[in-house]
């Protein structure tokens, strides 16, 4: 047994949320929660863990390495802590197919895990936002779903100039690649090749390029449309120009630009081809959110997978969607100044002060409950002293908006008023406490 006064760590990659980290975590989800349902998504959850094979029918078996994996005691069957939630919305739609609604608009907020190294903006737990949109295609439901995660971003207070939204489309650049010389078999290896692109050396880039079977001349341009990156004003003759490729490799980007717009969101987004995510469920539009500077991992990550739900025993549907952490989220909104957790606690309504007259203290508690049950946010001290003015730092220190000091003046059926922000105070009828503290909101 472990000695009573032994100190046990939190496990290795995992956080403790205390009410300050707490109150950035609600303050990030709140911003994810209004979002999605501004848009019209439903929320949703599943289990916590579910069956291994639902991962290694998407991924392969190579996804086991990186998962929480355990056999119940006395059991036969192998569970896996859920890494994501793409699968587990598979198999919900998969259930009950053509009975769902269409389209089927959902979203969650659930804890991830991932049994990886811990580093910078990458943790074995984690909270995840995901938004999938089912039953819609072509650039509409893409755009759509990118609308959502720009739009809780600038909620955040985040700009076009902190966060870019890069695109690009799996099968445009697999039509480029194969203009380029790359076969019908090696497109796939191309693509994690590109997936690969800004962890490599440049001279390993073009060795592994060449392995593709391209010639100097071919593997120059790949490389070139790999690291090519414009704005999504940009004309899509300057696209054409810049890949050299034809009007009909780039069709499906041209149709997203008109969308992105026109919704307004082309400041938000620029071209990366580079980008074709590694999953190769992915069958469309990809793109994933980046901080500016490049400084930080991915923010989000996403695209369009048309042909999953089918793989999970569920009719064809189109579908797309994108999940955000909140790890690498809280490093950018944190390096901008706009997470200040301290100022993100709930901040009381009214801080309670008794000054030890019988009448203040048995009126005391009788007052912070009809509050609290009127919708205040009513808090006290519990400290023997009733010293006001070390109560009224008390008050302070919770940023409560007002003091109430409860005296004698009862009696009279008065208290005071203190506005802790200005500074003025004034003695008011106890009957009109709560509707002016629901009125100075």
């Amino acid at each position: 047994m472990a000695n009573a006064s032994q100190k046990i760590q939190n496990p290795k990659g995992t956080r403790d949320f205390y009410p300050v980290e707490m109150a950035a975590r609600r303050h990030v989800e709140s911003a994810w929660r209004s979002a999605s349902i501004d848009c019209g998504f439903d929320e949703i959850d599943g289990p916590t863990f579910e069956h291994l094979e639902l991962y290694t029918i998407k991924s392969g078996e190579g996804i086991v390495n990186e998962l929480f994996s355990f056999t119940r005691a006395g059991g036969e069957s192998t569970y896996a802590l859920r890494p994501e939630f793409t699968p587990t919305l598979a198999r919900m739609v998969a259930a009950k197919g053509a009975q769902l609604p269409m389209p089927i608009k959902w979203f969650c907020m659930p804890s991830m895990f991932r049994a990886e190294r811990p580093q910078r903006g990458r943790l074995r737990e984690f909270q995840q936002w995901n938004v999938d949109l089912i039953g819609v295609d072509g650039a509409a439901a893409d755009v759509e779903v990118i609308s959502v995660a720009v739009l809780a971003l600038e909620r955040l207070g985040l700009k076009p100039t902190d966060v870019q939204v890069r695109i690009s489309h799996r099968v445009a650049m697999g039509s480029l690649l194969r203009r380029l010389g790359v076969s019908d078999e090696g497109v796939g290896p191309a693509f994690e090749l590109l997936d690969r692109r800004d962890k490599l050396p440049a001279e390993e880039f073009a060795k592994r390029a060449a392995g593709l079977g391209l010639s100097p001349e071919a593997t120059d341009r790949f490389d070139r449309v790999a690291r090519t990156k414009l704005p999504v004003s940009s004309s899509v003759a300057d696209l054409t120009a810049a890949v050299e490729a034809q009007d009909s490799d780039i069709e499906a980007l041209a149709s997203l630009r008109e969308r992105l717009t026109s919704v307004g969101l082309a400041e938000w987004c620029s071209w990366d081809l580079g980008i074709v995510r590694g999953l190769a469920y992915y069958t469309g539009t990809v793109f994933e959110i980046h901080e500016a500077t490049g400084a930080e991992r991915a923010v989000a990550g996403g695209g369009r997978y048309d042909s999953l739900v089918e793989l999970f025993g569920g009719p064809k549907m189109p579908a797309c969607g994108f999940g955000m952490g909140d790890v690498v989220l809280s490093l950018v909104l944190a390096d901008r100044g706009l997470l200040k957790a301290e100022e993100l606690l709930p901040r009381p309504d009214a801080f309670l002060l008794s000054n030890g007259s019988e009448i203040a203290e048995r009126t005391l508690p009788e007052v912070l409950g009809s509050l609290r049950r009127a919708g205040v946010h009513a808090r006290q001290s519990y400290k023997q002293t009733r010293n006001i003015g070390k109560l009224l730092s008390d008050a302070a220190k919770v940023r409560a908006r007002f003091a109430v000091i409860l005296d004698d003046k009862l009696n009279d059926g008065l208290v005071t008023l203190k506005d802790l922000a200005g500074g003025t105070q004034s003695d008011i009828r106890l009957d009109d406490l709560c509707g002016l503290l629901r009125q100075a909101r």
